[in-house]
């Protein structure tokens, strides 16, 4: 195995719409998507349509959308042996998107399901080259970073917002990949190069992305920025996504550093052309398209 992912699994409904409703305003949806969803449950399908190995740990439930979830894991090649079906109902997103492909969002989840610290190891035969966490199980998480510390094993956290998970794992893994949201709420401060900053020292290696503005980095005691690939966005649902999917394969296949955030921010701009999120993760011929042929937004 390539890659194993570890966190959110959800299922997506997704509704675009050709403005934000109004109060008390009944509104046609001019296109409609439902499918599975959640950060690192996303990671794995990107990672899996660029032509790696890779495995989800997490959790659905018993019910409609875990059964349509685990086939759409199952058909793209995923290994889910691990992934843990239960009586909670398995959480469910509501996205309404906007003409400039900006986005907000419903959640809903019913109850807890955490997956506790021996849920599972890394074993011999499916040993990963690398390990992406989103924060959303942080016990098995931690357990399987530890784990993977001894093995040699690369780490990524996808540290999308801040709450306990992302807190207790941002200090645990070799690369720290935060969203500008993520960065603003740990530091307090409103502009991302002032918060990497306070962050350098939290990890190895600190990306905070910015969107259509590109991203920061700090990597081996340098600082720098990479803008944004010019695409036309129809949603950015799973932007984030794909990018950390796209990071975890460029490292998994050795790429250096620049070259592997160029190919994680072709990854999550490509992503951006249709609505929803799998359905624009690209292949890996699609990315080595957009890297010859496409220059970063300057």
């Amino acid at each position: 195995m390539d890659i194993l992912c570890v966190g959110h699994a959800c299922y997506d409904l997704i509704f675009q719409v050709p403005h934000h409703p109004a109060e008390d305003e009944k509104l046609s949806s001019v296109a409609h998507l439902a499918c599975g969803g959640g950060p690192a449950a996303n990671a794995a399908i990107a990672i899996a349509r660029l032509g790696l190995t890779t495995g989800f740990i997490g959790y659905l439930g018993n019910d409609l959308y875990g059964d349509s979830h685990l086939a759409e894991l199952t058909t793209e090649g995923i290994d889910t042996h691990h992934i843990h079906r239960g009586s909670i109902a398995t959480p469910v997103a509501t996205l309404i998107v906007k003409p400039d492909g900006k986005r907000s969002v419903i959640n809903y989840t019913q109850a807890s399901t955490l997956l506790p610290a021996d849920y599972c190891t890394l074993m011999p035969d499916q040993m990963p080259k690398v390990l992406l966490v989103d924060g959303h199980q942080p016990a098995i998480s931690l357990a399987l970073i530890k784990q993977a510390k001894q093995l040699g094993i690369v780490t990524i956290l996808d540290a999308g917002s801040l709450h306990s998970g992302t807190r207790q794992l941002m200090t645990e893994v070799d690369f720290l990949a935060a969203s500008e949201k993520f960065a603003h709420q740990l530091s307090k401060q409103d502009h991302p190069e002032t918060a990497l900053k306070q962050m350098r020292s939290l990890a190895p290696s600190v990306i905070i992305t910015l969107g259509e503005r590109g991203l920061i980095w700090s990597h081996q005691n340098k600082t720098g920025n990479l803008p944004a690939y010019s695409v036309k966005s129809i949603d950015s649902t799973g932007a984030g996504d794909a990018f950390h999917g796209g990071l975890a394969a460029a490292l998994a296949r050795q790429l250096n550093w620049i070259d592997a955030l160029k190919y994680a921010s072709a990854v999550g701009a490509l992503c951006c052309t249709t609505i929803g999120a799998r359905p624009g993760m690209p292949t890996w011929s699609e990315v080595d398209f957009l890297l010859r042929h496409m220059s970063t937004d300057s």
